[in-house]
């Protein structure tokens, strides 16, 4: 009897620790690092990381006031190709972000548009510090309008506005997380292939170009700040010399934070700020620049190739 007692406890025992060590398995997992990746010393590093949102809500006889049917979606994707051997280092990083929001009583309308493509070399000086060159590519995928005008007045499309900037500089890496560039000369390129769009961004009558000779700066930084809670942004400053208002910074400001709930389950939240000087097309009379703010909350399924 005292026999059977004493396998059936260890057995007990036993069945309790693999199912213990199941638990850390899976929590194991589920904590893996979306973002940070240190593993890479040589040679290409290649990935894609897609996140895919939706939402959707009803309500009937609803006192309080609220849509009838809502419907959202929201799409991320990041593709990246990194190169490092023992003196250079080449970053590309390729961000498409579209969203979209349908009400009821609104229809259809674009929530999120953006194409972010960012290139870096740096020829490494020592550990911290190097020299090299940023190129830098923004526009977006389709027609934006203005909803506050009867009937709606477009306001951007693909290369409606489309920024590029090229600037050589100094890098300086203190981590493996957070970096920042500075060029004291730089140019940047505004294109607006749509002509009765051209006054909205700074542009002579009759132009699509215009061209700017400025300081440029970019800082970015990228890591798990909390446990599965991970941070991921950019700011770019630049002051143009030409037009004699260097004091004039244009602000561009990108952030993502992701909440990893478990391998294919991700929470993220987008945060971006614009401030061009030349887009003055708010206050009383239509003619003043004005800080852009847009944020987006999403919970929606992820995966990384």
């Amino acid at each position: 009897m005292k026999k059977l007692l004493f396998v059936s406890v260890m057995f007990i025992a036993f069945k309790l620790s693999a199912q213990d060590q199941q638990i850390k398995d899976i929590q194991s997992t589920a904590s893996k690092k979306v973002e940070d990746d240190t593993s890479h010393k040589k040679g290409w590093k290649t990935g894609l990381l897609v996140n895919l949102g939706l939402a959707q809500g009803n309500s009937s006889n609803w006192a309080a006031g609220a849509e009838t049917n809502s419907f959202s979606v929201n799409a991320y994707l990041n593709l990246h190709a990194n190169l490092k051997s023992e003196k250079n280092v080449w970053t590309n990083n390729l961000d498409l972000f579209y969203a979209l929001i349908t009400t009821t009583s609104q229809g259809t309308r674009k929530n999120d548009d953006r194409i972010d493509f960012f290139s870096k070399y740096t020829y490494k000086l020592s550990k911290t510090w190097g020299v090299g060159a940023v190129g830098n590519f923004r526009t977006q995928f389709s027609d934006g309008y203005d909803y506050n005008k009867t009937p709606k007045e477009r306001t951007s499309s693909f290369m409606a506005p489309g920024y590029m900037t090229l600037a050589p500089g100094v890098d300086w890496t203190p981590t493996e997380h957070f970096s920042v560039f500075i060029s004291p000369f730089s140019g940047r390129w505004t294109y607006v292939g749509i002509d009765s769009l051209t006054g909205r961004y700074g542009l002579d009558p009759g132009k699509n170009w215009r061209s700017e000779a400025g300081a440029y700066l970019t800082a970015a930084f990228n890591k798990e700040i909390f446990k599965n809670v991970f941070y991921k942004g950019r700011l770019d400053l630049y002051s143009n010399y030409l037009d004699g208002k260097a004091k004039n910074v244009d602000v561009f400001w990108t952030n993502l934070f992701a909440l990893k709930v478990n391998k294919f389950l991700t929470v993220t939240y987008n945060f971006d700020l614009i401030y061009d000087d030349d887009v003055r097309i708010f206050g009383p009379n239509n003619d003043a620049p004005r800080t852009q703010v847009k944020s987006l909350l999403s919970v929606g399924l992820s995966a990384r190739l």
